[in-house]
């Protein structure tokens, strides 16, 4: 499922002028197109128009897809395409394509290829000289981003971190120094111990946790991160699809040696010389072979 989202509520219906649009006429080529997220409405006329006028159209799950076919009353075929069985299908859609084909990609619900199958197919496609291009539109993670109330900027994607707590807290480790802020996907069971591993790793940074995008229950919880692992940690998992925006560092003071000593000194206390100075790197920026120099140092003069 594109960005992770659930597929379109068809409580939400269209309007019949938008159902009677006709359809248009497609060059050949491959169409990757974003569906809605939450809000059947938000389909945009020009997707609308492709999925109409092509040949036919790729979906992670057919019956997902078919949901929305049903509310703007499109009969297009519908072919299956997903991690599973995207190696066999490649060389028959690129077959098509080389025929002349008129072929739409899309996910169960959002932009194609955001944490989604799909990319190995345009690259192909573009590499072999079909026409590719991309018709915009709903998105879990710009969504997000644009009602969290953190800066925009600059932000980085990391999508889903590992479920396993010691293989999360390396991944959010290795993220301590970006620049920016960063956007996740999680799962509801998760959401708790994910939040919980973010306020250790990245520290008491501002966040927001959005839920049920476009939809009737839409929801956005704005806090600390320790604020809101506690209180997810109390109230359990919410339903729907999670996108988990966190603001960047703060702009804080050079460490003076002092601290940069006792920061590598606790690193070498939980863990080997090598992973000591890795650690501190990723969380100062200072020079590997700095920290390296400072660690020996140390390290030698304990023993």
């Amino acid at each position: 499922m594109s960005d992770h989202e659930r597929e379109p509520d068809d409580e939400e219906r269209v309007s019949e002028p938008h159902q009677r649009r006709a359809a248009q006429a497609l060059a050949p080529g491959l169409y990757v197109t974003a569906t809605p997220i939450g809000n059947a409405s938000d389909l945009t006329l020009r997707a609308l128009d492709v999925l109409r006028g092509a040949d036919v159209v790729l979906c992670e799950d057919t019956r997902v897809t078919a949901k929305l076919f049903a509310i703007y009353g499109l009969t297009t075929k519908l072919l299956p395409y997903h991690d599973h069985n995207a190696a066999e299908m490649r060389p028959r859609i690129l077959d098509r394509l080389a025929a002349g084909g008129r072929v739409a990609l899309v996910s169960d619900a959002g932009t194609p290829l955001i944490s989604d199958p799909g990319y190995k197919l345009v690259r192909e496609a573009v590499a072999a000289g079909h026409h590719v291009t991309t018709l915009p539109g709903a998105s879990s993670v710009m969504a997000a981003l644009t009602l969290a109330g953190l800066p925009t900027d600059r932000f980085f994607f990391a999508g889903f971190l590992s479920a396993k707590h010691e293989a999360r807290l390396k991944e959010l480790t290795e993220l301590v120094g970006v620049p920016g802020t960063l956007v996740f996907l999680e799962s509801a069971p998760r959401l708790a111990a994910s939040l919980k591993d973010m306020a250790t790793a990245l520290g008491p940074r501002e966040a927001a946790v959005a839920r049920e995008l476009t939809k009737r229950f839409e929801e956005v919880r704005r806090g600390t991160l320790v604020e809101l692992a506690a209180q997810y940690g109390k109230e359990g998992a919410p339903k729907g699809e999670i996108v988990v925006v966190v603001g960047p560092p703060a702009e804080a003071a050079p460490l003076c040696a002092h601290e940069i000593d006792a920061m590598i000194e606790n690193a070498l206390g939980r863990g080997s010389l090598k992973d000591a100075v890795a650690e501190v790197v990723s969380i100062t920026g200072l020079p590997r072979r700095e920290i390296y120099a400072r660690a020996l140092a140390i390290s030698e003069g304990n023993d």
